[in-house]
């Protein structure tokens, strides 16, 4: 079997405040929430899945009580959104306002977009430049 390059993608993040979380990813990015899940049982956790709707990717932010592992980001912990275009002193504005702090990110990425840690200190990358596959 080999994987379709249609499949789906999500990516799991834990996080210490759900609610700061959403906030900064909604808010601040301009996603929306697809999904939302409260534990009602022992192992689960509570969980909010955010995106576009009809991307194929989202990103899950795992919390609450019962979560298993802490956020422990590093500065190597990317989401690189390629926007192909300048990057708005607006969007930075509202991520910051949502939580959000800018960070430097090294010579390549501070020079190729800019880099924005959410309240969890997991890195957003707003890339000037456009995804090639080649």
């Amino acid at each position: 079997m080999t994987i379709d390059p249609r499949a789906h993608l999500r990516l799991a993040r834990p996080s210490r405040d759900l609610a700061a979380a959403e906030h900064f990813y909604t808010a601040g990015l301009g996603l929306h929430v697809l999904w939302r899940a409260t534990a009602q049982a022992p192992g689960e956790h509570d969980l909010v899945m955010v995106g576009l709707p009809g991307a194929a990717w989202h990103l899950e932010l795992v919390g609450g009580a019962q979560l298993a592992a802490p956020p422990a980001p590093t500065e190597q912990d990317l989401l690189v959104l390629y926007l192909a275009g300048p990057v708005g002193d607006a969007l930075v504005a509202r991520l910051v306002g949502a939580g959000g702090r800018r960070v430097p990110q090294g010579p390549y990425w501070d020079r190729w977009g800019v880099t924005v840690a959410d309240p969890d200190g997991y890195r957003v990358v707003l890339s000037t430049r456009a995804w090639s596959n080649g």
